[in-house]
Order: structure tokens, then C-alpha cells, then sequence
């Protein structure tokens, strides 16, 4: 009987899945080559595709953030806006859009780079396992900071208020300097600087969002002519409105509301002006000064605060004390009729 030689079949070294691995040893026959391609070729490609797939997730990510912070920008405002509202509106867009930035690319972060200490053969089960552990502790340890973090995110994302915004906080009011996820600062009328958390804002007044207005309340003499006095406030707001000076300040035609009190000193009328965020007090100061001017002109009586003051004094007032006797050459005191 003939001789056969027996050479030993190669074992295929590769897992299931591990397709450059079965394409080596198919090709070259080496178990050695095989296993070691799947290490220096096929988990690096994996990582890199992973890589560039995160990279491009957050490209289109932060491509459809933009195109929603550009159409945030132009918002419907009246036609006659400064320069600074508009400057306002971009700078609170660009928060907020920075914010879902940062939102988009934690989480791209937090998947790809799970997945790529999966790839590597890390056992991720305790690395997520101490992640709900750690959120949980810090829910409990770090409330205080979280309810800063989570009002941040809230107050940018709804545009509540941005830098440059003159805004009531509860305790403190003032112009807003910054806004950061954790907390609020801003500067009074005195120059105090406030730090206020986030997490403690429970109300927001802003007087600079869109558009602002201002009231003017006028006391004049109840022997006025309260119809010439409504003609002649309509006229002066009216002529500030014309002013070129004030053109981009107040943006809409002025109006006078009419009698708004009948006040202890005289009657209250109230005329009001729409202007831009942040000059209704500038707006204010010149319409005080016009109005002064023109009712010293027409007359109008701007009246004085007035009292009555009544003097009670007994009907029978007591009987002087007798007086002392006086030493000689002493001259009596003066009685109260002679007194000065």
C-alpha cells in the first residue's frame, strides 16, 4: 500500500465577525498573521470609522443648531429698531445656540467614546453601572447645583433674558453683565454687582426684550382745561415722535390715555411712548423737560402740593401760676401778650 504523509491542518483562528482576520488566513494560510491583522488593522479601522461617524453627527448636529440660531436672530420686530436691539437678540441666539452645541456634542462624546472601549475589548457594564451611581449621588449631594444647571439651560434655551438686558430679579435689579448655566450676574442703578444663582430666580422681569414704553404721569391744577391739557401733551409727545434725534428711539406714534387719577393735589393725566429696549428712560427725561417748557408757555399750572392745617387750642385755657414775689429793684418777668 502506498505512503501518505500527513500534514496537519491549519486552525482558523478568527471569530465569528472578524472579517479581515478570515480574509488574511484564507489568503496566507498563517494563523499568526491572521490573528495579529485583526489587531493592527481591523480594530483601528473600526475605531477610526467610529471616529469619523461621531465627527459627522456632530457636523450635521451643530449645521441644523446654526441654521436655527440664524432664523432666531430676525425675529418680527416693529420697523423702527436700533442697531443694539438687534445686536441684543444675535448675542441671547448665539447663548442659546452654544448651549445646544455643548448639549449635542456631550452626548456624541459620551456614545462613541462607550462604544470604542467596547471595541477595545473593555468591559463597559461597570464603567455605566458607576455612571448611574455617580448621577445618582450627585441628585442627592449636589441638588442645589443641579436646580443652577438645569434653570440655566432653561432660562438660555426660552430666551427669558441675555448680557445687556436691564431685568428685575426679585432682590436685585440692574443690567445683566453674564449668563452662565450655574449662575446670573448683574449691576444695580449704584453699582453693585450681583451674583445670583440660577436656582434661585423664581420670577423675571425684563424691560429690554423687543420693546419698552413709557409712562408719564402729569399732575396739573384742577382749574385746568383738561381737554387743552390732552391737546397740548398729544402735540409735544407727537413733535419728539418727528424729532430726527428720536427716530430710532421711539417707534411708535405716542399716546395720551387720558385722566388716570383725580390725586389730593390735582389730576393726574398720563400720556405713553413705545420706544426701543433700554431708552424709555432717556426717552422719559426729554419729555419731562418738553413738557415743562411747554406748559410754562401755554400757562399750564403744574400745581404744588397743598395743606390744610388747623391749630386746636382749648376754648378755656388754664390760669396762670401765680407769680413770685420780686426783690427790690428787680423789674417783674414779661407776660406772654409782651413776649416776642
Amino acid at each position: 500500500m502506498p505512503a501518505f504523509d500527513l500534514v496537519p491542518l491549519a486552525v482558523n483562528p478568527c471569530a465569528d465577525g472578524e472579517d479581515i482576520c478570515e480574509t488574511v488566513f484564507d489568503k496566507t494560510g498563517s494563523d499568526t498573521l491572521a490573528r495579529y491583522s485583526d489587531i493592527f488593522i481591523g480594530k483601528p479601522l473600526v475605531l477610526i470609522g467610529l471616529l469619523l461617524l461621531a465627527l459627522a453627527i456632530r457636523w450635521v448636529a451643530h449645521r441644523v443648531i446654526n441654521r436655527i440660531v440664524g432664523r432666531a436672530v430676525h425675529g418680527m420686530l416693529p420697523d423702527r429698531v436700533s442697531l443694539g436691539v438687534s445686536e441684543r437678540r444675535r448675542q441671547r441666539a448665539e447663548a442659546m445656540g452654544s448651549l445646544l452645541k455643548s448639549i449635542v456634542t456631550g452626548l456624541v462624546v459620551a456614545v462613541f467614546a462607550t462604544m470604542m472601549l467596547s471595541e477595545v475589548g473593555i468591559d463597559i457594564a461597570p464603567i455605566i453601572a458607576s455612571a448611574g451611581i455617580v448621577g445618582i449621588a450627585l441628585g442627592f449631594g449636589a441638588q442645589s447645583l443641579v436646580k443652577d444647571f438645569l434653570s440655566g439651560a432653561f432660562m438660555i434655551i426660552e430666551d427669558q433674558f441675555g448680557v445687556g438686558d436691564d431685568v428685575d430679579l426679585g432682590e436685585a435689579v440692574g443690567t445683566v453683565e453674564a449668563v452662565t448655566l450655574r449662575m446670573t450676574r448683574l449691576r444695580d442703578v449704584n453699582g453693585t454687582v450681583w451674583y445670583v444663582p440660577n436656582g434661585q430666580i423664581l420670577r423675571v422681569g425684563n424691560q429690554s426684550q423687543n420693546w419698552a414704553r413709557t409712562v408719564l404721569d402729569v399732575t396739573v391744577s384742577y382749574n385746568e382745561d383738561l381737554a387743552r391739557v390732552r391737546r397740548v401733551l398729544g402735540e409735544v409727545a407727537h413733535d419728539l415722535w418727528e424729532d430726527e434725534d428720536y427716530k430710532g428711539q421711539v417707534i411708535e406714534e405716542p399716546s395720551v390715555w387720558g385722566v388716570q387719577q383725580l390725586g389730593v393735589d390735582g389730576v393726574v393725566v398720563r400720556v405713553v411712548l413705545k420706544t426701543t429696549p433700554g431708552e424709555q428712560w432717556v426717552v422719559a427725561r426729554e419729555m419731562r423737560l418738553r413738557i415743562k417748557n411747554r406748559f410754562d408757555y401755554e400757562g399750564i399750572v403744574i400745581p404744588l402740593p397743598q395743606r390744610v392745617v388747623w391749630n386746636h387750642r382749648d376754648s378755656t385755657p388754664p390760669d396762670p401760676a401765680p407769680a413770685e414775689p420780686q426783690e427790690s429793684g428787680e423789674s417783674p418777668p414779661p407776660t406772654k401778650s409782651q413776649e416776642t
